[in-house]
């Protein structure tokens, strides 16, 4: 299946560690750990085409021209709360991004997000925003994300995840073909209950050790 707005970031050591993380016995520890991991390993694809700014540097030899991302031009928006999984490993590689909270969960019954918080820093015209959560099921939720972005004037906006099922990608296509995805792995479809299948449970209770 063939998505245009997708990238699944193929490596030998994001497909180890994922294979430890769907691992039913890895406890919460190890799971953050991973996830970070993989997170760090995703960020430096989805971070390929971000523009860079030329500055005068002098090394021990001589001047030279150097290449830097303005990085306080980088927004990182995890969704509430399984998105807060992910935040540190791409603040690992950007430390000097800021930091947006949307907290979002799922009616039950319709599936359908339910925003309870957002609390969003300024954004540039240029600004670059990063909307991360483990989990691409349905896209209900990364589909209102991007929305509340756009509605501060944000044109670059780029989704990460860990897994994404076919159903969620098609949601974000559909709408906002504009938008990047990049995950680690697009599993086979969602069950009954809007889980992705083969999946690895729910993120935020394997991250925090609730049901």
């Amino acid at each position: 299946m063939n998505f245009s707005n997708l990238t699944v970031v193929e490596h030998p050591l994001i497909k180890h560690k994922l294979t430890i993380m769907r691992n039913k016995k890895t406890g919460p520890k190890e799971f953050r750990e991973l996830l970070k991991e993989i997170t760090q390993l995703l960020t430096y694809e989805a971070t390929r085409n971000l523009p860079t700014v030329n500055i005068n540097i002098e090394t021990p030899i001589q001047q030279t021209i150097g290449e830097m991302v303005e990085d306080k031009k980088i927004t990182i928006v995890p969704i509430l709360r399984a998105g807060l999984g992910m935040m540190d490993g791409i603040l690992s590689l950007v430390p000097n991004a800021s930091i947006g909270f949307l907290g979002i969960y799922r009616d039950p019954e319709s599936l359908k997000p339910i925003e309870y918080y957002l609390k969003f820093p300024p954004f540039s015209e240029n600004h670059y925003v990063f909307i991360v959560d483990p989990m691409l099921a349905t896209g209900f939720s990364i589909r209102y994300a991007i929305k509340k972005v756009k509605e501060f004037g944000v044109k670059n906006i780029i989704v990460m995840s860990l897994l994404a099922a076919p159903e969620g990608v098609k949601n974000i296509e559909k709408d906002y073909p504009d938008v990047k995805i990049f995950t680690a792995a697009l599993d086979e479809k969602l069950n009954d209950h809007a889980y992705i299948i083969p999946g690895l449970g729910d993120a935020g209770d394997r991250l925090f050790r609730t049901k």
